[in-house]
């Protein structure tokens, strides 16, 4: 063995406890450390010829990038739709290393078991039957495309084509269904051989609306003529956070012939709070749903589930076929059910925080992070420099310049949040209009946090204000 590796072999108790007070001395002071990094990047070191051992990496780690690490796992990082990781899950993720379970196959360990009682309570959580069955991934982009690629598989039953062996081209055009998709749908389209261009974008529903219009997707499908599609519902837009009819959607099941794939990527944790349950009713009805964890459930990255109700197609599209794999019978192995062979034991830093805090303790975060954006948003209403480009009807505050919002000023006014490192948020477009949104999923997010972020708002709207193109006067009759 080599002398540094079996130095740091008879070390490695030492060596784990100076990797936790690291890690204890960032999440100590995670809240109030700079939420976005600033400053020059290191330069690139060449790769080491022997080594400098865990003390040294550790050390060279501590002083040349931890410094450049943003504080996304904090209160006031308010970007994309990031959660953090709860206690519990910093735990069960950190001995998801120690124990390094390769979930392949059963392989003599119990992990496989843990996997599928963690799936069980998900399935609880979200509201969904026994009919779904699931499986741990990356995060929603893979979860979307895995219930796609079911979806795909179900136009080649309806057509009598064995898509996973015939390939998508033997299935001619397959056209997918959406209101307001998130981008991950047509990624995971071009990536099925779906093709980008298949998809039809259905009118929204009126009154600066991002929910799809159900006559109007009936519509669509009636145009159909008899050819089987893959409708996707949103449960949980990005920009404005709306969601679908999907009981209405579902009924349409009745008359049309489609497969219903509903992006539940963080909106689906809306069934946990009995205020807000009723978005996702119908959310049962779905063929395949997504869900990210890392997201809402605040288990670190990756992490995200996808469920359907028709596992057979899903082991005949991801079956790996090898007489030492074994054969997909009775329970499949995992890496008969998604793209992965090798992966990690994801379920277990989310069974920690679900063994820890159940329900009602998840619960409690979504239902005050909804409180704390709708906080921000009559905050952002209030001040004379910004104004809301969308009502705050769950947790993600959507707004704009008040004067002149072009995209260099709402670029500008990104970037003077994020150098004061008190805040991050990222750009959107929305009604055609450059804005802001700020993302509440992280349960460490209090009051406190929410009235800071409106403050360095307030300061950076008024600089914006003080260059804002005047516009003159009406001239005098």
């Amino acid at each position: 063995m080599h002398r540094t590796l079996a130095d740091d072999l008879s070390r490695l108790p030492e060596l784990l406890q100076s990797a936790r007070d690291v890690a204890a001395w960032e999440v100590a002071g995670l809240a109030e450390r700079p939420v976005a990094a600033s400053g020059p990047m290191p330069g690139r070191a060449p790769l080491p010829a022997d080594g400098v051992g865990g003390d040294g990496a550790l050390a060279r780690f501590t002083e040349r990038w931890a410094p450049g690490f943003s504080g996304s796992a904090g209160p006031r990082y308010l970007g994309f739709v990031t959660g953090g990781a709860t206690p519990a899950s910093v735990a069960g993720d950190w001995l998801t290393s120690a124990f390094d379970q390769n979930l392949s196959g059963a392989g003599g360990s119990w992990a496989q078991e843990l996997e599928r009682e963690t799936v069980a309570w998900l399935r609880e959580l979200f509201g969904l039957s026994e009919a779904h069955s699931g499986a741990f991934v990356t995060g929603a982009t893979m979860s979307n495309t895995v219930g796609l690629a079911i979806g795909r598989e179900w136009v080649g039953e309806r057509l009598g084509v064995d898509v996973s062996r015939a390939g998508a081209a033997a299935l001619g055009p397959v056209d997918v269904l959406s209101g307001s998709p998130h981008s991950s749908i047509t990624k995971a389209m071009s990536m099925l051989g779906i093709g980008r261009n298949r998809l039809r974008r259905v009118p929204l529903l009126p009154g600066n609306r991002e929910a799809v219009d159900v006559a109007a997707l009936e519509t669509a499908l009636a145009g159909a003529e008899g050819r089987p599609v893959i409708v996707v519902a949103n449960a949980g837009t990005v920009n404005t956070v709306d969601f679908d009819d999907l009981r209405a959607i579902a009924a349409l099941k009745e008359r049309y012939d489609f497969w219903l794939h509903v992006d539940a990527a963080f909106g689906g944790f809306a069934a946990l709070s009995p205020g807000y349950a009723a978005l996702v009713d119908g959310l049962d009805a779905a063929d395949s749903v997504c869900v990210d964890l890392h997201k809402w459930l605040n288990v670190p990255y990756d992490a995200a589930i996808q469920f359907t109700r028709r596992r057979d197609l899903q082991v005949a599209v991801f079956h790996n076929a090898s007489p030492y794999l074994g054969l997909p019978v009775g329970e499949p192995d995992f890496l008969h059910l998604t793209p992965e062979n090798s992966r990690r034991l994801r379920a277990l830093p989310a069974w920690f925080s679900l063994a820890a805090y159940g329900r009602d303790g998840h619960r409690e975060i979504v239902e005050r992070n909804v409180a704390l954006a709708r906080r921000l948003g009559e905050g952002v209403d209030a001040l004379p420099g910004l104004r809301l480009l969308a009502p705050v009807r769950f947790n993600v505050v959507c707004f704009t310049l008040a004067a002149d919002p072009s995209q260099e000023r709402v670029d500008a006014l990104a970037g003077a949040v994020a150098a004061s490192g008190e805040a991050y948020l990222t750009p959107t477009v929305y009604g055609g209009v450059p804005g802001l949104r700020a993302a509440f999923s992280n349960w460490r997010t209090t009051e406190a946090d929410t009235d800071r972020v409106l403050k360095v708002l307030a300061a950076a709207s008024d600089d914006m204000a003080a260059t804002a193109p005047k516009v003159p006067a009406a001239a005098s009759v």
